[in-house]
């Protein structure tokens, strides 16, 4: 997933992610491994998520598939 390779090239485990975005670890896991849909996460999440990053939001957020 998009936030799994931005944190990974960050050098940053979930923990830590989650620790700096104030975004559960177990949150953090579902996107990892897909079983939550980031997309359909609410604004505040997925900016928390960005800004830890130091990202924009658009770079979490996952392509539709059609």
């Amino acid at each position: 997933t998009n936030i799994k390779r931005i944190r990974e090239s960050k050098g940053l485990s979930q923990s830590q992610l989650a620790k700096a975005s104030g975004v559960s670890v177990r949150l953090i896991q579902c996107f990892d491994q897909r079983s939550r849909d980031i997309n359909l996460c609410g604004a505040l999440t997925v900016w928390k998520l960005a800004n830890a990053l130091g990202c924009d939001v658009i770079d979490i957020l996952e392509e539709e598939t059609t």
